[in-house]
Order: C-alpha cells, then sequence, then structure tokens
C-alpha cells in the first residue's frame, strides 16, 4: 500500500519491477522481430505458413509500449538505486548500505555453500588401503570448525535478510504507484 504521497514502499517498487520485467518480456515476443528469431531457433516445419497480425494488434502500439515501459523501468530502477546507496543498516553492529547489504548477502550465501561442501568432506577421513596397511589422511579442517563457520554464516544469512525485510517495508522510494 503506497504512503500518503503515493510513492512506494521498497517491497512494492521491487515488485513492481519484476512486473516491469515480465511485461516488457512479454511484449517484446509479440513484435514480428522477435517472432522471426523464435522461429528459426525452432525446427519448424510448416515453412509456407505464414503470419499477421490480427485484428486489434497493432505492432507499433505494442512497440511504445514497450518504449513507455523501459522508460519507467529505469527510473524506478533508479529510484531504488538511490535508496539502497541512501538507506543505513545496521548488522552485527556494522552500520553499511543497503546495496552493501545486498553485496554481502551474497558473498556470505557463496560461502555457505562453499562451507556446506567443505562440511561433507570433513566428515570423513579419507582411507587409502595400500600394500596390506591402511593409509589414512584427515579432513582439512575438523568437522566441529567447519560446522561452527557455517553456523555462524547461516545465523548472519538470516540476520541480514531479516533487515533488508524490515527496511523494504519501512523506506519510501519516490517513484509514484499506477493505477
Amino acid at each position: 500500500m503506497p504512503d500518503a504521497k503515493n510513492n512506494l514502499y521498497l517491497y512494492e517498487a521491487l515488485e513492481l519491477r519484476a512486473e516491469y520485467d515480465a511485461r516488457i518480456k512479454e511484449l517484446k515476443g509479440l513484435i514480428p522481430e522477435a517472432r522471426e528469431t523464435r522461429g528459426r531457433l525452432f525446427l519448424r516445419h510448416d515453412e509456407d505458413v505464414r503470419q499477421r497480425p490480427a485484428a486489434g494488434f497493432r505492432v507499433d502500439e505494442v512497440r511504445d509500449q514497450l518504449n513507455a515501459l523501459g522508460i519507467k523501468k529505469r527510473k524506478l530502477n533508479a529510484a531504488i538505486q538511490k535508496v539502497n546507496f541512501d538507506t543505513q543498516i545496521a548488522t552485527r553492529g556494522d552500520e553499511m548500505s543497503l546495496s552493501e547489504a545486498l553485496d554481502l548477502r551474497k558473498t556470505v550465501n557463496a560461502e555457505i555453500g562453499e562451507l556446506s561442501a567443505q562440511l561433507a568432506s570433513s566428515a570423513y577421513e579419507r582411507v587409502v588401503y595400500k600394500e596390506e596397511r591402511d593409509i589414512v589422511e584427515a579432513p582439512e579442517r575438523s568437522y566441529e570448525q567447519v560446522q561452527r563457520a557455517l553456523d555462524d554464516k547461516r545465523l548472519l544469512f538470516r540476520q541480514l535478510n531479516r533487515s533488508l525485510r524490515a527496511v523494504a517495508h519501512d523506506v519510501v522510494v519516490e517513484f509514484k504507484d499506477e493505477p
């Protein structure tokens, strides 16, 4: 629900941007150039079949809508980026912009994947049977050490997500809602 000046909250602006993306993709699929390219990608056995615009469909109107949506999306994206750089949040005692927090969340998510893979490899020792004796290779990091690091990253990721979601419901983006 927009604020008193009909500006969108950040979460609404993000939803609208996703809607613009979907609408742009939909409209691009209607223009003849895109349809011809798509037709070439798929093997068509009906080469002598042609298409023409149906009644009520105007290619020029679709191109105008596409252009207008592109402009709206750029303006909305600029407004979102402004908020991302201007708004500060605190996570684990550190103040950072939303932009930094989003980058940190992406990095932490990648680290969680890496630590998860390390956890699997640290759970078992490698035993090589060679010439009637066992050669045992211990994991590079202990299971407990990797588990603690993984739990810490998961907690940080959760805190970042919660902070970002809370801000998204409080911060207003200077972009008017559409009817």
